[in-house]
């Protein structure tokens, strides 16, 4: 952008002192006006003027009364404020509003959008596209709700001592009815894994998760607040008029042909109740092995694990790491006519076929370590347990281990080496870890890289020394980062892939854990033996193009 940059200077908007100081301190791949402007160095209005003079731009401050919007439906929100653009329309050329017409992205999406039309500009203050864009492609339920909708506005807002029976009435509206089922189709489409419906002062904050990052969705008006909820709870078999304490259901739906699990979470908040729901497509999730992401080698070693005939395999990471799917595909590989598998589940996601599974009932009595002392007796082969949350869960566990069972469990922790400190923190004996543990993995999820707008590029030497990258890329060997195009909703990613650190439970391995050595020395004596760490199976993962640096330093801390 050395064009503008030079035309500030001239006009006297930036002084050569000014531009030498943000020069050094520009962020990779902000172009620097967009930094002086950011910085404050350049006023938003006086760059305005600029450009409207030098590229014979128009400005625009309102939108037409009879703006439409559905000719742009297939354009994401999120990619219009990130570039700070919105479509206007037109018969002829298509007119589209710009806060920086030097982001030559907007334009290349616009003419892949609408190919053979000619594309306008005109320009408008990031404030006032922002607006716009919140206003007609963020706030879904003003344009979906219909006209019916409308009818809602002039209804008394249902406060906790109003009638149950009036709220229901409300929720099973048609237009209430066709909002939140938009909103469910909507998130499978996008491939969501949850649905957040957040209360706020003003309004009612709607985010989808998708591929492990949120997105804003929509911004219905907070007069509906209580008919949507009431409207999911409904759904989930959930008591209405209960608004103090926390509940739980479940929701089972066809979605474009599929079935669909919805786990419903419902907490009282400051605004109102904050509503989660977990989406459970089973079409959606591998069970194999093969497709999770693992090396070579960590698959042959993972596979010879999880065929032995007893001891414990632990599989660590935080909330969301992908561990449940890690386990499925285990049980599933080894799932046989010859084999009893129990699972005990905290909730059961997905149901497994030709395998027992149990659900934690905690208000019955039904816990971890009470269910374990039942399953025990049902003459299992191989047991799942959610996760070891403590002593007595853990020491049940060990002596099923110890007595012929294989044992799959989870537990949260940083990395594999972690695990044992963890185990001995909640009581666990060090001879009885020793002899019972055969292998612990952590894993974390990244985001694979879109494979129709990912582009090539070869990164700073100064980010390659940071990072420690162990490996150089070059103009012909690069490395990808994310771009943005419709296939992949402007995010740059399409779908997750895992990396993994495996530790076997060697005999030096248990001589250290019988020593009661830290999990530092763990890792260094695991990392000497040939152990992929997290980090370095995300950088083989960046070097084979599947994901970007960006990714593996977000998971994995690098």
């Amino acid at each position: 952008m050395a064009g503008i940059i030079e035309l500030m200077v001239e006009r006297g908007l930036l002084s050569a002192a000014e531009l030498k100081k943000i020069k050094p301190s520009g962020r990779e791949r902000e172009a620097l006006h967009r930094l002086a402007i950011r910085t404050g160095l350049v006023s938003e209005e006086d760059f305005l003027a600029l450009v409207a003079q030098e590229l014979k731009l128009g400005q625009i401050s309102e939108l037409p009364v009879d703006y439409d919007s559905s000719p742009f439906t297939d354009i994401s929100p999120l990619f219009l404020e990130e570039h700070r653009c919105f479509p206007l329309g037109g018969t002829e050329a298509l007119a589209v509003i710009v806060n920086d017409p030097y982001d030559h992205l907007v334009l290349e999406t616009f003419r892949q959008l609408f190919p053979g039309r000619r594309i306008d500009l005109l320009l408008a203050r990031e404030e006032k596209i922002s607006t716009w864009i919140r206003r007609h492609f963020l706030a879904v339920a003003d344009s979906v709700v219909s006209a019916e909708a409308k009818e809602l506005a002039g209804l008394a807002r249902v406060e906790m001592g109003d009638d149950v029976d009036h709220l229901r009435d409300l929720a099973s509206e048609a237009p209430i009815i066709k909002l939140v089922n938009q909103f469910l189709t909507k998130a499978v489409e996008e491939g969501a894994s949850d649905i957040h419906i957040e209360p706020q002062a003003e309004n009612l904050q709607v985010r989808f998760r998708v591929d492990g990052v949120l997105r804003e969705h929509a911004m219905p008006p907070k007069h509906i607040q209580s008919s949507i909820i009431s409207r999911v709870k409904i759904m989930a078999r959930m008591d209405i008029a209960e608004r103090r304490l926390p509940q739980d259901g479940r929701i089972r739906i066809k979605i474009s042909g599929k079935d669909i699990d919805l786990r419903v979470s419902c907490l009282p908040t400051v605004y109102g109740e904050s509503v989660v729901m977990r989406i459970l497509d089973r079409n959606s999730i591998s069970f194999s092995l093969g497709t999770l992401g693992f090396p070579d080698t960590e698959l042959r070693l993972f596979e010879e694990m999880i065929h032995l005939p007893y001891g414990i395999i632990l599989v660590t990471g935080p909330t969301g790491s992908g561990k449940t799917t890690t386990l499925y595909a285990a049980l599933n590989t080894i799932n046989a006519i010859d084999k009893k598998i129990i699972t005990i589940e905290d909730p059961v996601e997905y149901e497994l076929n030709g395998i027992n599974q149990v659900q934690v009932n905690s208000k019955a009595g039904l816990n971890f370590s009470s269910g374990l002392r039942s399953i025990v007796r049902q003459d299992p082969d191989v047991i799942l347990i959610g996760e070891i949350r403590d002593r007595e869960t853990a020491d049940i566990a060990i002596q099923s281990a110890l007595t012929g069972h294989l044992v799959f469990s989870t537990l949260h922790t940083n990395d594999a080496a972690g695990a044992v400190t963890r185990m001995v923190e909640i009581g666990v004996e060090g001879y009885l870890l020793s002899s019972s543990l055969v292998g612990i993995m952590a894993q974390r999820l990244v985001r694979v890289l879109c494979p129709v707008c990912k582009e090539a590029f070869v990164p700073e030497p100064a980010l390659v020394k940071r990072l420690q990258l162990p490996f150089t890329a070059s103009p012909e060997a690069p490395i990808y980062r994310p771009k943005g195009c419709k296939e992949c909703s402007f995010s740059g990613y399409r779908g997750r892939v895992g990396i993994f650190e495996l530790l076997p439970v060697t005999d030096a391995v248990r001589g250290l854990i019988l020593k009661s050595q830290s999990s530092l020395l763990l890792r260094e004596h695991a990392v000497k033996n040939g152990m992929t760490l997290l980090r370095e199976d995300g950088w083989a993962k960046v070097r084979a193009g599947i994901t970007s640096l960006e990714e593996v330093v977000r998971v994995s801390g690098a």
